[in-house]
């Protein structure tokens, strides 16, 4: 019997996203304070296997199933969420200097499309808030710690490395790989970061940056589902060229295609990043698309619309080597993360 979508998917339904969001942060940090609970907790949701181990651009993952950036942006949940099984977690997306994000309401949930709208603007308490937890928070034992950065919202674009050389910076010593997130539409002018100038100097300046450190730390695109394969071959050809080890594919679409919501109510939700079920289908033709393009020489993290065991191997099979979950967490709740990796042990 699955708990969380009989009783408590219905009852956090009823709320606001964002409460519900608060809510289930609530109860689980409840959970983690009652040891004998937090063990049968993590007993219950882990599955531990040899054949799930990966090792990929040199880290050992325990498990390929992550969770994606996004649910912890400010890095004070990855270790209650470390319960559910994960292998990784991404913290972020994380900025130089806090910020509220967008005026609520900002996040709407489609359930007939399993779906969610959010136009978030990468709210979050700053680099050095995140810091400061990761400095003082103990990791638990072999969980992969990425780090999902960003621009503030004021800093025009031509400034932008700046802001993610900051972060980058700032986050080297506590996370074991970067993900250079150009992709949100919640934040005015992002995307443009993904033109061919813009993106190749962006990469070319964390590079140098990377390269002076004694251990250079894996270094990843995270693109928009919405490119065009002329976008996507400019920009397999600016990886290559700048040397990062690959792609989180993919963030949220701008689209509203293929929707069973009614456009009315999709129109008074207004703007925002659609993720969720939907997206899935697109998602898994950019991560084959890119993993063709590359030869398979480039590391492809898959997220976008995975909701159940078979949306994640999938992806898999179309050449990628982690894949990460959000929306579908969501929708199907915690056993989501031990579904996925029994499948994946019965590949």
């Amino acid at each position: 019997m699955n708990i969380y979508r009989l009783l408590l998917k219905p009852l956090f339904f009823r709320l606001n996203p964002e409460k519900a969001h608060w809510l289930t942060l609530v109860l689980f940090r409840a959970i983690h304070l009652v040891p004998l609970l937090n063990r049968w907790f993590a007993y219950f949701f882990t599955v531990r296997h040899k054949s799930l181990e990966r090792t990929v651009f040199g880290l050992r993952f325990l498990n390929p199933v992550g969770l994606a950036a996004g649910f912890d942006k400010d890095g004070k949940y990855y270790r209650l969420m470390a319960n559910l099984g994960f292998g990784f977690i991404e913290i972020g997306t994380v900025t130089p200097k806090a910020q509220p994000g967008n005026a609520l309401p900002r996040l709407f949930r489609l359930p007939l499309d399993e779906s969610l709208i959010n136009r978030m603007g990468f709210n979050n308490e700053g680099v050095a808030a995140l810091v400061n937890r990761l400095k003082k928070g103990k990791r638990p034992e072999g969980l992969i710690i990425g780090g999902n950065i960003g621009k503030n919202k004021t800093t025009p674009n031509a400034e932008a490395k700046h802001d993610y050389a900051y972060c980058f910076e700032a986050l080297y010593p506590y996370v074991d790989y970067f993900v250079v997130n150009v992709s949100s539409p919640n934040t005015p002018n992002l995307r443009e970061l993904q033109n061919e100038a813009a993106l190749s100097d962006l990469l070319l300046h964390l590079q140098v940056l990377n390269r002076q450190k004694d251990v250079p730390k894996p270094l990843l695109l995270k693109i928009a589902p919405d490119l065009s394969e002329a976008q996507l071959d400019s920009i397999v050809t600016i990886a290559k060229q700048t040397q990062i080890a690959g792609f989180v594919a993919t963030n949220t679409t701008i689209s509203r295609a293929n929707l069973c919501t009614d456009k009315v109510s999709v129109h008074n939700m207004g703007k925002g990043g659609l993720s969720g079920k939907v997206l899935d289908k697109r998602s898994t033709e950019i991560v084959r698309y890119l993993h063709q393009k590359t030869q398979g020489k480039l590391v492809i993290i898959a997220v976008g619309g995975i909701n159940d065991a078979q949306s994640a191997i999938e992806k898999i099979k179309a050449g990628a080597s982690l894949v990460q979950i959000y929306t579908g967490l969501i929708y199907e709740g915690p056993s989501l993360v031990k579904e996925i990796n029994k499948a994946i042990l019965q590949m």
